[in-house]
């Protein structure tokens, strides 16, 4: 990279600091705009569970680490974090202080605005889909960079923010299309293959966690043999059907906890587990405690930051 690009970037992170400090009113979450979030953190936070749906998550300022299945992912200021399924994830603020809070974002994807750059610009996969992990980590430099600097401008004036950012936003799609993440937009988007059909099996097993899962009648409605899918689905999610499965009902038994005020062995019946022991066992092991004890020690802390 040249001496001006190089100096170019310095400005533009310098920017991107500025203007998501200033946005940022809230600890936690700031929301900017219909699928654009901003994030203010003033300390390393505990490993937090939840999914991440296709997006592009950034950092201002700090470092992050985002664990899906057996892969971590760690991003910072000089890289962006790409997810392309709805897939369950353990994330985590691994860099953050009083004096340089951590400053981050996520901005959500459409799959169909996807195609429709991608088909404009005449654009298609660069090699076998079959081989793509639904998260990765690309460097944010140069043109990309600039792009997102132009749109988060964009939010000081709403008219020119509602006119004007669907075209910034086709340029932020175009460059990724066109980067060496671009495999990962495309598995966003609608196209034949196995990409296509391991995306059907994601939001099947979300839409259906609760239910008994057979990987024999789920790769037969796919399509695809036993073998395949399986391979498939865990290049993509870095998981078996059956550890996604556990993932998504034991996330949901946490909020089911928590906002409806359930015991344990109705959530556990409510999430799919048929032996109360069982869920207790692997909630424990995911969470670090068991249910009960688990939300006690979640209000507790959540009382104490009020």
């Amino acid at each position: 990279m040249s001496t001006k690009n190089e100096h170019r970037d310095t400005e533009n992170r310098q920017e991107l600091v500025e203007r998501l400090a200033k946005s940022c009113v809230l600890e936690g979450q700031n929301k900017m705009a219909e699928g654009l979030n901003f994030y203010k953190f003033y300390g390393k936070t505990q490993p937090t569970h939840g999914q991440y749906n296709p997006s592009i998550c950034i950092i201002a300022q700090g470092a992050k680490v985002v664990q899906m299945g057996e892969d971590s992912f760690r991003y910072d200021p000089a890289n962006y974090l790409l997810c392309s399924l709805d897939v369950p994830v353990v994330s985590q603020v691994i860099e953050a202080s009083n004096t340089e809070p951590y400053l981050g974002l996520k901005m959500d994807f459409d799959p169909a605005l996807i195609a429709s750059v991608s088909v404009e610009a005449g654009l298609s996969p660069g090699r076998s889909d079959s081989s793509v992990k639904s998260i990765a980590v690309g460097k944010l430099q140069g043109e990309l960079l600039d792009s997102f600097i132009r749109l988060f401008r964009l939010l000081d004036n709403p008219s020119d923010f509602r006119i004007v950012s669907p075209l910034v936003t086709r340029e932020i799609i175009y460059r990724l299309l066109k980067s060496e993440q671009g495999p990962r937009l495309f598995q966003m988007a609608t196209f034949a293959g196995n990409t296509t059909r391991i995306t059907k099996a994601v939001h099947k097993l979300r839409s259906n966690f609760n239910e008994a899962l057979s990987i024999e009648d789920l790769a037969r409605d796919l399509g695809m043999s036993v073998s395949s899918f399986h391979q498939h689905f865990k290049t993509a999610t870095s998981m078996s059907p059956l550890q996604f499965q556990k993932q998504i009902r034991l996330q949901e038994a946490r909020r089911l906890l928590l906002t409806e005020d359930l015991d344990a062995s109705t959530a556990a019946v409510r999430v799919g587990y048929d032996d109360a022991s069982q869920f207790t066992r692997e909630y424990k092991r995911m969470f670090g405690d068991p249910p009960m004890r688990d939300i006690a020690r979640f209000r507790q802390s959540s009382l104490a930051a009020q």
